[in-house]
Parts: C-alpha cells; sequence; structure tokens
C-alpha cells in the first residue's frame, strides 16, 4: 500500500516542493536524508529530521515496511563520525585566525571576582568544579557558551565585548575588567529606604528579610534587601557586582555560520531550552525572506509574548539581509466533542412510550 506525501504529519504544502526535487513518494522521505531536504523551499534543518521522522512513523503505522533499526543505528553512527570530521576540519580553517566584527561566534566564559568567588561558566563541568552547580539551571541551559555577534553591545559588557574583538579563534586570554566596564559603579541613588508597612504592600503583604530579592512594582526593578532598621528596610538595586573589577578567563570557540544554527542560538538566547528548540518548526521563503516559526504544542498555553517580541526584534535587527517579516504560527487543533449522553429521565420515558404503543 502506498500514502501520499500529504499523509505525512507537520508536511502540509511542503509536499508539493518536495516533488518537485523529486522526493515523490512517503518511501522516498523516509529513506532521505536531513541533509537532502535543507535546501528545498520551506524546509530548514530543524524541520527536515522532525518531517523524515513523521514519514518513518507512517509507514510503521500503517503497516508499511518498518526501517532496519541496525541500519538506522549505523546511519546514525556514521553522521556523528561525518559531523565529528567536519567539526576538526572547521577548527583546523579558524584556528588562529583573527576574529572580525560581526562574526557569529561562542565564548567561553570563567568570570571571577578579586576574591576568587567564581560567579559564571560555560560547562556543568565546570560549574560542580567551582561548587555552584544547580539543577535547575542546567534545565535551562545556564552553564552553556555565550552566544555573541562580534562589536555588538548587548551580549557581554563592554570590558568583555573589547576583549573578544581583539581575540583569534581558539585564543585563551585573561582580563581584568575594571567596574566601569563590567557591572558599573556603585551609584547610591540606586540605594532606597522604605518604611516596613509601605514594604509589606508591595511585598505581597509579607515581612521584609534579610538579603530576599525584591523587584519594585511598577519599575520592574530588581534589588537585595540589604538592611531592616529603625521601622525601615533598605533595598539596594545596584548590581550585587557593581563597584568590583571583575577578573574573566576567555576562550572564543567556534564560529556560527549557517542560517539555521543562527536562529537556532537566537531562541535559546531567549530562554528556549536547547532540547526543545527542534519542536519549533521553521519555515524560510527566500524570496520574501520571511519566516516561519510554528510553535509546538508543549508551548501553546505559555506566555510568550516577550520571548516572541524579542526574538524577531533580534532577527530582524542582527540578520536584517536575510530575515524580513517573523511570523509565529500556532495551531490549536479541532477537539472531538463526545456525543452527549441520555439521561436517565429520557431512557425511561423512551421506555414508557413502547410500552404504551404494545399495550394499544
Amino acid at each position: 500500500m502506498s500514502y501520499e506525501l500529504e499523509d505525512v504529519k507537520g508536511l502540509g504544502k511542503k509536499a508539493e516542493n518536495l516533488r518537485e526535487a523529486g522526493i515523490d513518494t512517503v518511501e522516498k522521505l523516509a529513506k532521505s536524508k536531513a541533509e537532502d531536504l535543507i535546501d528545498i523551499k520551506g524546509i530548514g534543518k530543524t524541520s527536515a529530521g522532525k518531517i523524515i521522522d513523521s514519514a518513518k512513523e507512517l509507514l510503521e503505522e500503517k503497516g508499511g515496511e518498518p526501517h532496519d533499526e541496525e541500519a538506522e543505528k549505523g546511519e546514525e553512527l556514521k553522521k556523528a563520525e561525518e559531523d565529528l570530521a567536519k567539526e576538526e576540519e572547521k577548527r583546523k580553517e579558524l584556528m588562529g585566525k583573527k576574529i572580525e566584527s560581526g562574526d557569529f561566534v561562542l565564548v567561553k566564559i570563567t568570570g571571577r571576582t578579586q576574591k576568587g568567588t567564581i560567579f559564571r561558566v560555560s560547562s556543568e563541568e565546570d560549574a560542580k568544579k567551582a561548587g555552584i552547580y544547580d539543577e535547575e539551571k542546567a534545565k535551562q541551559g545556564y552553564y552553556t557558551p555565550e552566544f555573541v555577534i562580534v562589536g555588538k553591545p548587548g551580549f557581554l559588557n563592554e570590558g568583555l565585548t573589547e576583549t573578544v574583538e581583539n581575540m583569534n579563534y581558539f585564543e585563551k586570554k585573561s582580563v581584568r575588567v575594571p567596574p566601569v566596564k563590567a557591572f558599573g559603579k556603585r551609584d547610591p541613588q540606586k540605594i532606597e529606604r522604605i518604611g516596613i508597612a509601605k514594604f509589606r504592600k508591595l511585598n505581597d503583604g509579607k515581612n521584609p528579610e534579610f538579603g530576599q530579592d525584591f523587584v519594585k512594582k511598577g519599575t520592574g526593578q530588581r534589588g537585595v534587601v540589604t538592611n531592616i532598621t529603625q521601622g525601615k528596610v533598605i533595598v539596594d538595586y545596584n548590581h550585587p557586582l557593581a563597584g568590583q573589577s571583575i577578573d574573566y578567563n576567555v576562550e572564543v570557540i567556534d564560529k556560527i555560520e549557517s542560517f539555521d544554527d543562527k536562529i537556532e542560538y537566537f531562541m535559546i538566547s531567549k530562554g528556549i531550552p536547547k532540547d526543545q528548540v527542534s519542536e519549533f518548526q521553521i519555515s524560510y521563503d527566500s524570496q520574501t525572506k520571511d519566516l516561519e516559526i510554528t510553535i509546538p504544542k508543549m508551548f501553546l498555553f505559555q506566555n510568550l509574548t516577550y520571548v516572541k517580541f524579542g526574538l524577531a526584534m533580534d532577527l530582524q535587527t542582527n540578520m536584517d539581509d536575510e530575515i524580513n517579516n517573523v511570523k509565529f504560527i500556532e495551531v490549536y487543533e479541532k477537539m472531538t466533542v463526545p456525543a452527549a449522553k441520555e439521561s436517565v429521565e429520557e431512557k425511561v420515558k423512551e421506555f414508557e412510550e413502547k410500552n404504551e404503543q404494545v399495550e394499544e
């Protein structure tokens, strides 16, 4: 039995594009490789693998020929080896080359105060060594290299931005960044005295606690309660590291070049977990330069307003030559409504009517 491409889940209007590329059956699609599809209009690196998996699942569910698991494992191993070889070749090409303004790069960073306290790392292993590992932060992708566009503000502090601009790929550098180019000088104007009664109102009726994080309603200012004295609560809105020189170990470990990889890292930078990025279907029209991002079911009922706005702004600002409009698609599938059950009263009435007809 054969099936139409439109039967493949998530393919939709891309089916015609596949036919034009010579992939005109579900069987051919199931046997394709992701790299065979990424040049086809409307299909990116992220969605290619999902489409192929959906085709394989369709064949299995409908009684088609199941794929050979051993062969698949062999292909996966071969692909992993090929990817490793490509990474090694890329490393050789980049090794020692000067980083250029506008490059999309990954930067490995370790940050410590002058007292030696490590507060920032780029891997789970380093976090565990430093004794600052937090499982929840790990799940959120907190311990990862920084995604940076060289020379552009907003990715790193001023001191690190200047440092990276003057480095080569895979060069390691240690630098001390002064307060003015790190987290700023301490500003007395950012310290507020609030009456305890007023603080309770701002703190959902709760009493102040020394060292608690506090967000001021209306302004969104984030601070810390540093003292409680004489009926007043002292809140410091300065950054905890303001006024300190910071020591950094820095290494630029990769250059991000592909269109899909750039989008992926922008999504991660907006708080989308790395292992869930592949759930988002990406479609790009090279003629209109419009980008469509389909939100997966697991995110439909989360408030993504700021994430979507921030992601669209980042893509349009930093990839303006390639991206015009960014469209977010949310699909709410129609739910089947179960037929209403007949009430007991209706059943009794029906039974009585039938009896009356028999008696007549």
